[in-house]
């Protein structure tokens, strides 16, 4: 197992070395908090086309399907009942405001859907956020360690004869 920088871990690192890890790491950070507001930004994009969508869809139902519908609903509910054709086609009105009314709902909770989101904000503060901590971070203070004991000529051997001994 080695650490992000190809050292084993558990050994003793230089301070360059832990810089340039910390930098690797930092940088992976941002790049990674970049993506996250490029994913969320399309989202809120998502729901506004899909808010745009729905309201365009619900003049698009009023307009061009309003004369349709409204002779043949009015003809319709004037062969079943035997009311004026004036009340008729306020009926065959009504029932297409009704579906425009839907449409129009719809769109307008899309719309709340994407105000409401906060997603390239929240990833800023985060940003911000995680600067500052770094900003802040201090070191944690490292225990002298012991000195280790220059190998003599004399144990030199021992030592080497030991090492073989046991990776055989």
């Amino acid at each position: 197992m080695s650490a992000p920088d190809g050292s084993p871990v558990g050994a003793e690192r230089s301070i360059g070395q832990l810089f340039a890890s910390a930098t690797t790491e930092l940088s992976a950070l941002v790049h990674d908090e970049i993506a996250l507001a490029k994913a969320q930004l399309k989202q809120d994009v998502k729901r506004g086309a899909t808010s745009g969508g729905a309201f365009t869809v619900a003049g698009a139902v009023l307009v061009f399907s309003l004369p349709m519908l409204n002779f043949a609903l009015a003809y319709g509910i004037r062969t079943w009942s035997d009311w004026n054709l004036a009340v008729c086609f306020l009926l065959s009105f009504a029932a297409n405001v009704l579906v425009a009314g839907v449409l129009a709902l719809i769109g307008v909770v899309f719309a709340k859907k994407a105000s409401k989101s906060k997603g390239p904000q929240k990833v800023a503060a985060s940003m911000k956020e995680s600067a500052s901590v770094l900003q802040n971070a201090k070191p944690h203070p490292r225990p002298e360690l012991p000195q280790q004991p220059e190998l003599t000529q004399d144990r030199a051997p021992k030592a080497i004869e030991a090492v073989a001994r046991s990776s055989s």
